[in-house]
């Protein structure tokens, strides 16, 4: 198997070798920056597995570097390490397209194993787009590559997350699946959206693909179990 590679970019200098060094020990290749321009360079050189990436570096901070690199690819997962705590700049980093994030100090194991799980995750769903670039049901296309998607209101474009839930669902389309699964496979075990979020999500994709919206044939709700898509 090859190795997964990494671009870790923290501009606290005893930090980044110590996270690059417990990286490289775990067997990953590591590319590191220590700017924002730099991390832009770093990322046109190479395909990365993962990137980790410092809020509040020098020249550009990492919210407008995860903002230009989801502009040209959508799928590398991204993790900021960040001093920022608050909510309001989680929420941030994750509208532009973060994966997950940890708050500065954190526990290098913790960290490890992020990192593992969100470099698993990214290799399988590179696996799943490659048998599942496009899925048809009823009069409705879905377009996993280009996210768009032509439903009973025509042509639209939906967002990365969106994508995510509905690949899961045709996926492992008739069976119920449960609202932890869900949060674990397409948030990631330590993201924690709302009670009503999936059901927002839901809700929508009948807007989309749905003839009678209260009367639903694809998309339901099971209540206290989970959610279930068949065709």
């Amino acid at each position: 198997m090859s190795q997964k590679r990494i671009l870790l970019v923290e501009d606290e200098e005893n930090l980044l070798k110590t996270i690059q060094l417990n990286l490289e020990l775990e067997g990953y290749l590591v590319s590191t920056a220590t700017t924002g321009i730099d991390a832009l360079k770093e990322f046109h050189k190479e395909n990365f597995n993962l990137i980790l990436l410092d809020v509040m570096l020098p020249e550009m901070n990492g919210f407008d570097v995860c903002e230009l690199i989801r502009k040209e690819n959508t799928e590398v997962p991204i993790l900021f390490l960040t001093a920022k705590g608050s909510s309001a700049d989680k929420i941030q980093g994750l509208k532009l397209g973060a994966d997950d994030y940890l708050t500065k100090p954190f526990n290098l194991e913790e960290l490890l194993l992020r990192v593992q799980i969100l470099v698993k995750r990214g290799s399988q769903q590179k696996e799943t787009e490659k048998s599942l670039e496009t899925y048809s049901f009823g009069n409705n296309t879905i377009n996993f590559v280009t996210y768009e998607i032509t439903g009973v209101n025509g042509k639209a474009e939906i967002t990365k997350r969106e994508i995510a839930l509905l690949k899961l669902l045709i996926e492992r389309k008739g069976e119920v699946i449960s609202r932890e699964e869900i949060l674990d496979s397409v948030w990631g075990k330590y993201a924690y959206p709302s009670s009503r979020t999936i059901d927002n999500y839901i809700l929508a994709f009948r807007k989309h693909f749905e003839i009678n919206q209260r009367e639903p044939i694809h998309f339901h709700s099971i209540r206290g179990v989970g959610y279930k898509f068949t065709e």
